[in-house]
């Protein structure tokens, strides 16, 4: 059986249809909400399902009272599956390239946000491995704020060995770790990079340490001794770009 998901709020939704990769199901939206809806519809040369009016108490029950959904919702399909070497080779002939890979970061709203700095920033994709990494859903896209739509999401098996593919194919490795010794910047590197950030809890796991050409911090006030995982992704997105520019 097919799956289907349930993206809620406008970015996450309008992103989706203005994806023609994304395959949309179903459209549903309160009376307030309608009028947005279609307007964003009627400017896509798209086949899209009639959208149905339904109470704002409908919408909570599909969703939870909690879902800060604007009055829409979307049912769809997943985006087709992507894998790491997809990535690397689509990337081949940009020397610049930067893909983020997250060692078990396990809070959709953590990787969602992580999603919008890596489209902000032009990372080419962000990994995870198929185990303890939220899967795409609603709340992920939510937090994205439509990012899911722009940069390749890929689950994909196990990230030891995806960073010794990323290693073959002439990429540096480089893990964040608030404890390291040199900043990002002093690496003074340049070419292709895989920034790996580690678990909100415990960082970088022992093997996927061992598999960095480097460990880096940003370089952070002694008044606050880490960052959290997303605002840390951005600071070092932001580093690699302002690098390349």
């Amino acid at each position: 059986m097919t799956k289907h998901l349930l993206f809620h709020g406008r970015h996450p939704i309008e992103a989706a249809l203005n994806n023609p990769a994304r395959l949309i199901h179903t459209l549903w939206a309160t009376a307030a909400a309608a009028g947005t809806l279609q307007q964003i519809c009627r400017n896509l040369d798209r086949p899209l399902p009639e959208i149905v009016q339904v109470p704002r108490r409908r919408i909570d029950e599909m969703l939870g009272a909690d879902a800060v959904h604007q009055g829409m919702v979307a049912r769809l399909a997943p985006l087709p599956a992507r894998t790491l070497e997809n990535i690397i080779d689509a990337h081949a002939d940009n020397r610049n390239t930067v893909i983020v890979l997250l060692d078990q970061v396990t809070d959709p709203h953590n990787v969602g946000a992580i999603l919008r700095s890596a489209a902000a920033f032009d990372a080419a994709a962000v990994i995870v491995a198929d185990r303890n990494a939220p899967p795409e859903t609603g709340t992920l896209a939510k937090s994205a704020c439509g990012a899911l739509e722009v940069v390749p999401y890929v689950q994909g098996g196990n990230l030891a060995h995806g960073l010794a593919g990323l290693k073959k194919a002439g990429y540096w490795i480089i893990g964040l770790d608030g404890a390291a010794r040199q900043t990002l910047k002093q690496t003074g590197l340049t070419g292709k990079t895989a920034l790996v950030l580690g678990s909100e809890a415990t960082g970088l796991r022992r093997l996927t340490r061992k598999s960095c050409d480097h460990i880096v911090k940003l370089p952070v006030s002694a008044k606050m001794q880490s960052l959290n995982v997303s605002n840390a992704a951005a600071i070092a997105l932001y580093e690699l770009r302002r690098d390349q520019d």
